[in-house]
């Protein structure tokens, strides 16, 4: 009696596939027609997608996460099967296969299983429960898989109940070499790493950077040489000397090469660890010719022999040193590197895998290989049957190359030459091209007994149907006076670090860090390498990273530059440091000096502007232009010293912009002002009449102060316009920033001083021309002494601004513009308080009068004796006025009277004294 199971499994794909599967066949990933079909369970996407409605169905959904390196592995197991069926090793009889993707699900590879235990030829994919199996015939003979341990104790299990033969290229789960449980699995060790990975693990984890390897001169040689090569430049191990030695012991120069690579060894004294890649009979020879030498070295066994026995038993092998191996294989894979050069030639109708690829190099292959990569792995096969067709396929053979990893390889190649080689045994008396010729738990039987030739070696399934385990760290250990092969830690294949069963195993690790093999000391944080003569990159010297450089970590290549000019390091630096700002802070000594003296020029200014404002009526305010004209230079003098603020604290845009262009046209609006008045005073005392014409031309007082300012301001908006003070970051000293005000341009503030400049000069002249004017009225005369300080106090700032930086720029200027304005402010209003305050006989009118009648009978005197001189020359004579005043008191007392002396025929006749005030008036009037 037997119950009927149909199976009619559904499943999405991607590409041309349906969204949802007619039949059992659309389950199928890759497929090919054979006498004998094998099925293949492998993980080619990492999840599969749960549906979120609810409820959930019974329905196997779609996958994501396309694996590259797993999907390598299906076309290895395709290409062997393929290479089996072109050779003569099953005479005639053609292998076929069934791949099924697990999604690394165990539901999704339960029902893959399910379809292996159906029966042959069943339309129905039936699976026929039977108390006795021993005569039933499944759909497949064996099965290679899977790729996750999960996964393959749960199809075990199932595949267990017809004992079909399960081959995995990468569970390597201990629970799995458990026969009672696992009856029917094999293994042949896949790992995600190969041998020469860890020995470069081991290297850098113990602190070596200068070894020397030495290999047989064949494929298996060189392929791990090559690998090994690739892997020390990787992780900075430089391999000081490589030895090839014949791969035949037959051949004439194989002692001779023997004794040039013990020579080398020899000689190299700083190589403390040797790579041996050799056979074990080289190893012998090896060993045998370094014992004689004395040579005392850490040896890093391949796995071809780190478990050698004869070799660890060798006479006196504890003088060679320690011997450090490791167990994990891997074999030729240069045949699948060609089939994958040509599998854009290989058909897909029969291959989904293949066409879900090629969808995912249209719409990833425009990426970086990284991004390539990610691209594959986040690609759904719902968004593939979205974009299918809607790209052109782009084929990259570099991709596929540079995905394959030999062990997993090797191993799925292996998985089927075992199959193969198994049942080679069965059809040596049956006709196996019948799929009825022999039963799986047949089969099972013939694999525990194969022998597969890998390379050079033969290679078979141990009792537990392992080829062989995970990597495992040997130590050849010295116990009770015979060297022992321990197992000193197991290797990580996903974390790529040693697992260590006890402390007293990871002191033996620890103890060959004591031992070192460097070509260089290492060079500590702060020093970088600098190669010598050796063209090897860990032969160098340590020397001192420089200024601005550093290194954080020992035996760098180069050192870091500081990120920008805003950090610094000192030499032998290991980090780098903020460079200091420095400004002219509000808190800094010599700028609160400097703005008291603002301060105090503020008060002073506000204190003349009271003074004057009392004094209203007097004549020294009078004779000062007026409180108006006063009240004007006043506030320029205010705006002046208010400048200076702006060239302290943190400079601004606001700040750079402000503090020259506020200045420039106050000290140019007070220079303007104090030119009027010197024109004003020029023009009151002057009895030229030629310069007084010529004054009286040029005195328009608003007009000129309008038209001197206004020039000022156009230069300066010409300036702020077209190339405007910046703030500008000053690194010219090494371990700070001096934060400053950049003019913008030399030529605009050059244009600006050199025109308030001119202004002082053209007053400085007017004033000295005035200087001998009435003494207790005389602003002439301290004009011209303001225009001088004026003038040296700039001829000084020019060399000292040119050759001052750092913080103390700002203050030169403040300087400069408090020595100028307090030169101007005191000369011109100082004298006037001093009168109006400690001279008030001499603030009245009438002495005013008589300064004036007096001057002027002075500077008519000098006039006359001048026209005289000139007259006598002519025979002409011109009026002159001679001041007949005797004394003081007669000027007061209205006693003097002017004798105008006529031509030469005309008696002269006294003025009365009403004529001789009113000439003076005049005179007064204009002041």
């Amino acid at each position: 009696m037997a119950f009927v199971i149909f199976l009619i499994p559904c499943f999405m794909v991607g590409s041309d596939l349906a969204l949802s599967c007619q039949n059992a066949d659309d389950f199928v990933g890759a497929s090919s027609p054979g006498d004998i079909v094998i099925g293949g369970l492998f993980s080619v996407h990492s999840e599969m997608l749960h549906p979120e409605e609810d409820p959930i169905k019974p329905v196997i959904q779609n996958c994501a996460g396309f694996e590259i390196q797993v999907f390598l592995q299906t076309l290895a197991m395709i290409h062997a099967i393929e290479t089996i069926n072109n050779s003569t090793l099953l005479s005639g009889v053609t292998l076929g296969y069934e791949i099924y993707d697990t999604c690394a699900e165990v539901t999704k590879a339960m029902a893959s299983a399910l379809r292996f235990l159906s029966k042959f030829n069943s339309s129905e994919d039936a699976v026929e429960f039977k108390c006795n199996y021993s005569d039933y015939i499944p759909r497949v003979k064996a099965v290679i898989g899977a790729s996750y341990s999960e996964v393959s104790m749960a199809v075990s299990r199932l595949l267990a109940l017809q004992l079909i033969p399960q081959v995995s290229p990468a569970s390597s789960a201990e629970i799995l070499s458990d026969k009672i449980r696992f009856p029917s699995f094999f293994r042949t060790i896949p790992s995600d790493f190969h041998q020469t990975r860890a020995m470069t693990r081991l290297i850098c984890e113990s602190g070596w950077n200068w070894i020397g390897v030495i290999a047989t001169d064949d494929d298996n040689g060189r392929f791990a040489l090559e690998s090994f090569g690739v892997q020390a430049m990787a992780n900075n191990v430089c391999i000081a000397f490589k030895e090839m030695l014949p791969a035949y012991l037959s051949d004439s120069t194989f002692h001779t090469k023997v004794d040039q690579a013990i020579e080398n060894i020899v000689k190299e004294k700083r190589v403390n660890v040797i790579v041996v890649f050799m056979r074990q009979f080289h190893v012998l020879k090896l060993f045998k010719k370094a014992i004689e030498r004395n040579v005392n070295k850490i040896w890093i066994a391949s796995d071809n022999w780190s478990a050698a026995v004869k070799i660890s038993t060798m006479p006196n092998i504890r003088q060679l040193g320690t011997v450090v191996g490791f167990g994990f294989k891997n074999g030729d894979i240069s045949s699948f590197q060609e089939f994958l050069r040509n599998l854009h030639k290989k058909p897909t109708e029969n291959n989904k895998f293949l066409r879900e690829y090629i969808m995912l190099l249209s719409v990833c292959a425009h990426l970086e290989y990284h991004d390539f990569q990610r691209c594959i792995a986040n690609q759904s096969q719902d968004n593939l049957l979205e974009n299918d067709g809607s790209k052109p396929h782009i084929w990259r053979d570099d991709f596929l190359n540079a995905n394959v990893e030999p062990g997993f390889i090797h191993s799925t190649m292996l998985a089927v030459y075992a199959i193969a080689h198994a049942i080679k045994g069965l059809c040596k008396d049956r006709d196996c091209k019948d799929p009825s010729a022999f039963t799986p738990w047949e089969l099972l039987e013939e694999l525990k007994r194969v022998v597969v030739i890998d390379g050079d070696k033969e290679v078979k399934f141990d009792s537990h149907g392992d080829m062989s385990t995970s990597y495992d760290v040997l130590l050849w250990k010295e116990i009770d006076g015979h060297m022992e092969i321990t197992t000193m830690a197991e290797y990580d294949a996903e974390k790529g670090g040693f697992i260590f069963e006890d402390e007293e195993k990871k002191k033996d690790f620890l103890a060959l860090k004591k031992v070192q093999s460097t070509c260089s000391q290492p060079c500590s944080p702060g020093q970088v390498k600098k190669v010598t003569e050796s063209p090897h990159t860990c032969c160098y010297e340590c020397i001192y990273c420089p200024e601005n450089h550093y290194s954080n970590q020992t035996d760098m290549d180069y050192c870091y530059r500081c990120n920008n000019k805003t950090y610094w390091a000192p030499v032998n630096s290991s980090t780098c440091y903020r460079k200091t700002i420095y400004f002219l802070a509000w808190t800094d000594w010599f700028a609160i000096f400097l703005l008291l003296l603002s301060a105090f020029g503020v008060v002073l200014v506000l204190s003349i502007c009271v003074i004057f404002t009392k004094n209203l009526d007097t004549p020294v305010v009078k004779a000062s232009g007026g409180l108006t004209v006063c009240y004007i230079i006043l506030f320029s003098h205010f705006l002046i010293f208010l400048s200076t603020v702006f060239f302290i604290d943190i400079p601004t845009e606001f700040k750079c912009k402000t503090r020259q262009t506020l200045f420039g046209i106050s000290f140019t609006l007070c220079i303007s002002c104090i030119l009027i008045k010197s024109l004003k005073i020029l023009l009151a005392f002057s009895f030229d009449p030629k310069l007084q014409n010529f004054l009286k031309c040029m005195y328009k007082p608003i007009p000129t102060v309008v038209t001197c300012t206004g020039i000022q301001v156009i230069i300066c908006t010409f300036w702020l316009i077209f190339r405007t003070p910046f703030v500008n970051q000053n690194f010219s000293i090494p371990r700070a920033i001096i934060l400053e005000c950049n003019e913008g341009s030399i030529v605009a503030f050059g244009i600006m001083l050199g025109y308030i400049a001119a202004l002082a000069f053209i007053c400085f002249i007017f004033a000295f021309k005035g200087r001998k004017l009435p003494e207790n009225y005389n602003e002439a005369k301290f004009i011209t002494f303001g225009m001088l300080i004026y003038f040296i106090a700039w001829i000084v700032f020019i060399p000292v601004y040119a050759t001052t930086f750092g913080k103390y720029l700002p203050a030169v200027e403040i300087i400069v513009v408090l020595i100028s304005n307090y030169g101007i402010l005191c000369c011109t209003f100082l004298p006037k308080c001093y009168i109006i305050i400690y001279k008030q006989e001499t603030n009245t009118k009438s002495a005013f009068l008589k300064m004036v009648y007096t001057y002027s009978s002075k500077s008519a005197g000098s006039v006359a004796v001048s026209q005289a001189s000139l007259d006598s020359k002519s025979s002409s004579f011109r009026a002159i006025v001679t001041d007949s005043c005797k004394t003081e008191n007669d000027s007061v007392n209205g006693n003097c009277h002017f004798q105008v002396p006529g031509q030469s025929l005309i008696k002269g006749k006294v003025l009365p004294q009403n004529a001789a005030r009113t000439m003076v008036r005049k005179r007064v009037s204009s002041i």
